[in-house]
């Protein structure tokens, strides 16, 4: 049995896949925060990059990579997709796990995948300046490291509680020249308000998410840059997914499961979307699971409706599960997962029934991640170690079962910058 498929040329897509071309009915769009009518892409100019906007309303099925992309992808893609045979052993179980590994990327995670899109976007146009949140770091490292590849300047509001737990992915996104404050600050009157009420609230991405909007519409040289949830992110991610689709093919499986970790939907929607294009076709049967933090349970337990992407309602409103723009989570080690919403596109297919949701606990996920450790030499982020959690119910389902599933996941991330909350979690 191959561990790992083979590292060719061919295996890097030349194209993004855009799920909503095949879509047989698209969620309900964007609405403008004042008025509540159907959003202009004309309005969304004072926050984004054109070049983004055009992305973000386009249904066309595939959008052409840039060459000067593919050239800072091809440092660490294809990534390589690893049949999991130590924990396959571990398990007992006759189903086969393989999973996409994104920690080899520069900052250790799927997020550089748009981040250097969107940099280089974001640098056609003169932008001089790209604000943005982060909850872990994840997010945050990967645009700091995408801006130092072309020019430019980098402003991160991080969420307080992971800034303070996570002292190396700061460090991370000050080595490639970010700026890098704490959320909520005293710095804009989004944050203000939190920050006055007490200068240790733990923040959350909603916070941060208004911070960084209010300094890119205050700055004329600055616009705004997402890593989730918006449907141009989740395009850039589908290149995680075509690769997984040619790799797959070379080792001879077709997946029966397909997992992911979600918090604003971008790993998962990264590596199921091209893979859902095929089940809405009718070409393959395939149980799709998206899993979250029980104390952030967005799709097991929010509604389904128009809301704010962050907390000030200075964003557009989007339609999708959400917990509602006013909530906090409590702090967890898997920040990347404490937000209150979830991708527009994402919650389109719970709603139709394609993706399934569950909600795992800190204590489980993390039992499940040393689990891992051990068996395939990865320590997974603890966001990953949500997907790890369920691929090991799912391949203990398959041993009861007596069925031999082939099952999927992204391990989005690694976990060596967040190994202190191993030794805290217990």
């Amino acid at each position: 049995m191959k561990r790992f498929a083979s590292r060719k040329s061919e295996f890097l897509p030349r194209n993004f896949y855009n799920l909503k071309a095949d879509l047989p009915e698209l969620p309900p769009p964007p609405l403008n925060p004042q008025t509540k009518e159907v959003l202009a892409p004309e309005e969304l100019e004072v926050i984004f990059p054109q070049g983004f906007i055009q992305q973000e309303g386009s249904l066309e099925p595939y959008h052409p990579i840039p060459d000067e992309v593919l050239s800072a992808y091809e440092v660490y893609r294809p990534t390589p997709l690893i049949y999991a045979a130590g924990l396959k052993e571990e398990l007992g179980t006759p189903a086969h796990i393989l999973y996409k590994y994104e920690g080899v990327g520069p900052t250790g995670s799927h997020k550089s995948n748009t981040a250097i899109m969107q940099a280089y976007l974001a640098a056609q146009e003169g932008v001089e300046v790209l604000t943005t949140e982060t909850g872990a770091g994840q997010w945050g490292s990967a645009l700091a490291h995408a801006g130092s590849i072309f020019g430019l300047k980098v402003k991160v509001f991080m969420v307080r509680i992971s800034y303070r737990q996570k002292p190396g992915r700061k460090i991370m996104m000050k080595l490639f020249g970010a700026e890098v404050e704490e959320s909520p600050s005293p710095s804009t009157e989004a944050g203000q308000k939190f920050y006055r009420e007490n200068p240790d609230h733990p923040g959350s991405l909603g916070i941060a998410i208004s911070e960084a909007v209010e300094m890119a519409v205050k700055r004329k040289e600055a616009k705004y840059s997402l890593g989730s949830v918006l449907d141009a992110v989740l395009m850039h991610q589908s290149i995680i997914g075509l690769e997984a689709i040619n790799q797959m093919q070379e080792l001879g499986f077709e997946p029966d499961v397909i997992v992911g970790c979600v918090g604003g939907g971008s790993n998962f929607a990264g590596l199921a979307f091209p893979f859902v294009r095929e089940h809405i076709k009718g070409k393959k049967k395939i149980e799709f699971i998206a899993v979250e933090p029980e104390i952030c349970p967005t799709l097991t337990k929010g509604n389904l409706r128009y809301d704010h992407g962050d907390t000030a309602g200075l964003t557009p409103l989007l339609y999708m599960y959400t917990l509602g723009m006013d909530f906090v989570p409590p702090p967890i080690h898997a920040g990347g997962l404490r937000y209150h919403g979830m991708a527009p596109l994402v919650s389109h297919l719970v709603r139709l029934g394609v993706v399934k949701a569950q909600a795992y606990s800190q204590k489980k996920v993390f039992a499940a991640a040393r689990l891992f450790l051990r068996t395939e030499g990865i320590l997974p982020a603890p966001e990953s170690s949500h997907a790890v959690a369920a691929v090991i119910d799912e391949a203990l389902r398959a041993k009861e079962e007596k069925v031999e599933r082939v099952i999927l996941f992204n391990l989005s991330g690694h976990g060596f910058l967040d190994i202190s909350a191993y030794e805290k979690v217990e």
